[in-house]
């Protein structure tokens, strides 16, 4: 996903002290060519994240205002 790509972006060099292995892995995982490929495919990976997960909460919410009734069917809701 490129969402940060899409939005005009200012670039700015920055000096990090970053776990080398870690970088590495990363860069393995994600599958980037680059060092600073690896660190904006995982900065735009956590975005994206952020913005499910707010739009998933934001969906909870409005179910639970809506008074539905959820059935347990599996006897999970009530701690058990």
């Amino acid at each position: 996903m490129n969402i940060m790509r899409s939005v005009s972006s200012a670039r700015k060099n920055k000096h990090l002290l970053l776990d080398q292995v870690k970088l590495k892995k990363a860069q393995k995982v994600l599958g980037a060519r680059t060092e600073t490929e690896t660190i904006e495919r995982a900065l735009e990976q956590v975005i994206s994240e952020a913005e499910k997960d707010r739009r998933a909460w934001a969906a909870t919410e409005k179910l639970i205002r809506s008074g539905i009734q959820i059935k347990d069917v599996f006897g999970r809701l009530n701690g058990q």
